[in-house]
């Protein structure tokens, strides 16, 4: 199992219906686009708190998970902040760069504020459906929110093939290891160019694997979801 598959089947919702979960994370999405950075912020707060108690989980690691992301959003905030103008009376703070300034807007820091609290409560409600909704209830979600069929078999295919990668990867890394083909750095990156030449043909034996087992079982098209 996955780490975020541990998560959800340990949440103290996992047996809540899933429709009642989504129809929650509307609501704090609505919520996270529509209150000022005050109450985004506030909401934050909140949805950190119920992710931490639902998983059983400390603050530390929640924040940790919170920092991942936390560097893009940086870039794009910082990218929102600093402007360009002819003169430097329209900034707060600026550098002359030839004919033009560059520095601080007051209207930009503004909107860095509003989307900086506006992402990031945006991130935590997704955070909060992510790690509470198990991958069977996402698959019954699909189902009553009249997702096409075969879009939900790909995803079903696609989680399966995670699985079936992180096997093969891992069958690889261990054998590898044993015979010390990571003890230099040279011979590091020997073994790890070895590791995806036999990756990708080991993933595509299994799938010649797989379809001669939906072969043998009749299969016609469609998967029993």
């Amino acid at each position: 199992m996955l780490g975020i598959d541990k998560l959800s089947y340990q949440s103290r919702w996992c047996r809540v219906s899933p429709l009642r979960k989504f129809a929650l994370y509307l609501v704090m999405m609505v919520l996270a686009f529509a209150l000022p950075p005050v109450g985004q912020a506030a909401l934050l707060l909140v949805i950190a708190i119920l992710t931490c108690w639902l998983l059983r989980v400390g603050p530390v690691r929640y924040l940790r998970w919170l920092a991942v992301p936390l560097g893009f959003l940086l870039v794009g905030v910082v990218t929102i902040i600093f402007s360009a103008a002819h003169h430097a009376q329209a900034l707060l703070w600026s550098v002359p760069l030839g004919s033009f300034y560059i520095g601080i807007d007051a209207q930009g820091l503004v909107m860095a504020n509003q989307t900086f609290w506006r992402s990031f409560a945006a991130l935590a409600a997704t955070y909060w459906l992510v790690l509470n909704l198990p991958f069977p209830q996402l698959i019954i979600l699909l189902q009553r929110l009249r997702v096409p069929r075969l879009l939900t078999e790909q995803i079903l295919l696609t989680w399966r093939f995670i699985f079936i990668l992180l096997d093969e990867a891992q069958a690889i890394h261990r054998a590898q290891t044993l015979r010390f083909g990571y003890r230099t750095l040279p011979g590091g990156y020997r073994s790890l160019a070895m590791l995806v030449s036999m990756l990708f043909s080991r993933v595509l034996l299994r799938y010649q694997q797989m379809v001669t087992t939906l072969d043998v079982k009749l299969y016609q098209g469609d998967f029993h979801l």
